[in-house]
């Protein structure tokens, strides 16, 4: 049974996946590659052939991508890095790009 006049409203709901950043990890001439392999495996969660190939990435081109996340897990991830690497003394730097 329907009431004069009542209208129906239905509802879109359009759900996105988040944008994923990238994030870049650059080649400094002073963080030692144990270090960047230490970070890869435990704050990107490399297995430890992974983070040896990305590291020499790295160390041969200069930068290279590491991990696409969304936009709070890349800056969580790269802020976790660089506490990490204050407290040892290095330079090491990541930054995060969309893409």
């Amino acid at each position: 049974m329907s009431v004069q006049g009542e209208t129906r409203e239905k509802t879109r709901i359009n759900i996105r996946e988040p944008k994923h950043y990238r994030v870049i990890m650059h080649n400094d001439d002073f963080t030692s590659m144990e270090f960047v392999v230490e970070i890869l495996v435990d704050i990107f969660h490399k297995n430890e052939i992974e983070a040896e190939r990305l590291m020499l990435m790295v160390h041969e081109s200069g930068k290279a991508a590491v991990g696409s996340y969304p936009y709070d897990i890349a800056v969580t991830k790269v802020q976790a890095a660089a506490a990490r690497a204050k407290e040892e003394g290095f330079p090491f730097r990541m930054t995060v790009e969309e893409g």
